[in-house]
């Protein structure tokens, strides 16, 4: 019904930068928050920055200042500008949106992943 669907990630070295995109697709009507999660290896999946329709914005303390969420709601676009990257920002990145379906059904969408790698 709907489609998460992530872009961008790689291996990088470290102070490099990469720019994660997302788009969602299907029975839309309105799309809410989006945000941007990841998972490392042997630990929880935690956010690392959303932003809401009101272009709002929330940051995971380690990221702020290195990374910008932004949206383009005319495409049903979010990406994740990731600069000065560090080996800890190494992991899989999910996006992730609340969405209001066409059939005024609130629902939470997550993409399948792409993975980011920070290493030298």
């Amino acid at each position: 019904q709907v489609q998460l669907v992530e872009s961008g990630g790689g291996l990088v070295q470290p102070g490099g930068s990469l720019r994660l995109s997302c788009a969602a697709s299907g029975s839309i009507f309105r799309i809410n928050t989006m945000g941007w999660y990841r998972q490392a290896p042997g630990k929880q999946r935690e956010l690392v920055a959303r932003i809401d329709s009101g272009d709002s914005t929330d940051y995971e303390d380690s990221v702020k200042g290195r990374f910008t969420i932004s949206r383009d709601n005319a495409m049903n676009t979010v990406s994740l500008q990731m600069n000065s990257l560090k080996p800890a920002d190494t992991g899989i990145y999910y996006c992730n949106a609340d969405i209001t379906t066409v059939t005024r059904v609130a629902i939470t969408s997550w993409g399948q992943g792409t993975q980011v790698t920070v290493s030298s």
